[in-house]
């Protein structure tokens, strides 16, 4: 084993600041919320920038820390969107998702089953590991749970049911409890009394928001009585997470809550206020973590500037998903990632000069089993960097530093074989390498050819006719590796 894990400092949107890591219960187990996919259409390479965060966050808990984690990432299979989509007049419904049943709710289920499927793909792609999360749980199994905490909020007062719906008293809720602690509102046009029906709204329309919407025609719904009245309908999405957050991850606060910065108001503020209105508690989650926006080349992504991508659609442009969560952990999650093909392509040959390095460790030590004693960490740096605020930047910045300091050839096999170790820790948090042996590649007799010529020159110190065969080479894609008395070639 190496040198002691570490203390994690986490930025924590509650009180905006960097702080030190720890659990609400002083255990060595993380309660982990994230909130997930709403399960319509395929997911978006900004919505896999959220995903990509809380999984960075849990890991570097989970690597650097030491700790246990127990994390749950929840399906939105209610809203707005799924329902509109699912409806017989939609153009949405599938030929893999066989015949309608003519039940909405059933229609519904079939829908979203589909779809959450797809986004299992996807994360899967990106280096998600499934066995990581303790439960993928969907809105609709919790409607009972959702039921009580409705009945719990109109209990203590914060609710009011008008016209079949219910909805949160905002105004009532403030005057004794502080609402915009995770996102600065401006409550100088704020009517008491308003009401919103939409799951999503722009963060100008601070109004009493909705816990259950009344039924429409044609459109699935469930069953609530309130005070004996029967209120047939089904939840507003604010609703879920209070609710399974609690119900999967124990009593509150939970540990850390995960997110995009878009969710920090209305989505996350009313899962706050629910949680204190509805079960009493001072707080829902310890520390709230927000990853920021991905924009494309420079610009918001949307559909109407063409800049719009899934997962798929950079597939088919010959972009591996791997390489696309290595460009994305080069940016700080805290940090706007600006997506491009040109910059994804160039942090491509950053991992793989990484695995080059790796490849080499496993060739020179033939694996982990050489394992050194416990020690200080080589690459320390790249560790403390994890361990302030998931820095993965600096953490990159230190390994090729590292490794461009550190040639396998100028080490011993001892001290390669604690290297390797690390390397295979860091990618316990990374997940784009691997420490299997290199794969064997058929090299084209042209590119051995040009390499042995750039040899020749490179050996009578011809250094200008080498540096323009090199150039070649990646003109081709291969890398020419330099030894003492040899090279290798790899391809890019």
């Amino acid at each position: 084993m190496l040198s002691s894990l570490m203390q994690i400092s986490l930025y924590n949107t509650l009180n905006k600041s960097v702080q030190p890591f720890t659990t609400a219960d002083g255990s060595n187990t993380v309660r982990v919320y994230s909130c997930g996919p709403t399960v319509y259409n395929s997911a978006h390479i900004g919505n896999l920038r959220a995903f990509l965060a809380a999984d960075l966050v849990q890991r570097v808990l989970r690597v650097v820390g030491g700790f246990e984690i127990q994390w749950v990432m929840n399906v939105t299979d209610v809203d707005d969107k799924t329902i509109r989509d699912s409806a017989p007049e939609a153009n949405a419904w599938k030929t893999q998702m066989g015949d309608r049943s003519g039940d909405p709710v059933v229609d519904l289920r079939t829908f979203t089953t589909y779809w959450a499927d797809q986004f299992l793909i996807d994360i899967d792609a990106i280096g998600i590991d499934h066995d990581h999360l303790m439960e993928l749980p969907r809105a609709t199994d919790y409607i009972d749970q959702m039921a009580e905490l409705i009945g719990n909020i109109v209990e203590a007062g914060y609710a009011y049911e008008r016209d079949g719906s219910v909805y949160f008293d905002v105004a009532k809720y403030r005057t004794s409890h502080e609402y915009g602690r995770l996102f600065a509102i401006d409550f100088e046009h704020f009517q008491a009394g308003v009401r919103i029906d939409a799951d999503e709204y722009e963060r100008e329309s601070v109004s009493d928001f909705v816990l259950w919407k009344k039924q429409k025609d044609d459109e699935p719904y469930w069953d609530l009585e309130l005070d004996g009245k029967p209120l047939p309908g089904r939840p507003g999405w604010h609703l879920e997470c209070s609710v399974m957050s609690k119900a999967l991850l124990g009593p509150l606060p939970f540990d850390v809550h995960t997110g995009g910065v878009d969710l920090r108001f209305p989505h996350h503020e009313d899962e706050l206020a629910q949680c204190c209105a509805g079960y009493g508690a001072s707080e829902q989650a310890m520390f709230w973590v927000h990853n920021e926006f991905l924009n494309v080349e420079g610009e918001k992504m949307s559909k109407s500037l063409n800049n719009f991508y899934t997962l798929n659609d950079i597939e088919k442009k010959g972009i591996e998903p791997l390489d696309l969560r290595f460009a994305m952990l080069s940016t700080h999650y805290r940090s706007v990632y600006n997506f491009s093909f040109d910059s994804v392509k160039a942090a491509s040959l950053g991992r793989a000069k990484i695995q080059d390095y790796i490849w080499d460790l496993v060739d020179y030590t033939g694996g982990f089993e050489h394992v050194a004693e416990d020690g200080p960490r080589e690459l320390a740096e790249a560790f403390e960097a994890l361990a302030s605020d998931a820095h993965t930047p600096k953490a990159l910045a230190a390994i090729h530093a590292f490794i461009n300091s550190n040639p396998v050839i100028e080490i011993s096999e001892q001290r390669a074989a604690s290297i390797l170790f690390e390397f295979g820790m860091l990618n316990g948090v990374f997940n784009v390498w691997t420490a299997a042996p290199r794969p064997t590649i058929e090299i084209p007799k042209e590119i051995e050819d040009l390499a042995d010529t750039r040899w020749i020159a490179r050996s009578a110190k011809n250094w200008a006719e080498a540096d323009r065969l090199r150039d070649q080479l990646r003109a081709k894609g291969w890398e020419m590796k330099d030894g003492k008395d040899s090279y290798e070639l790899h391809q890019l």
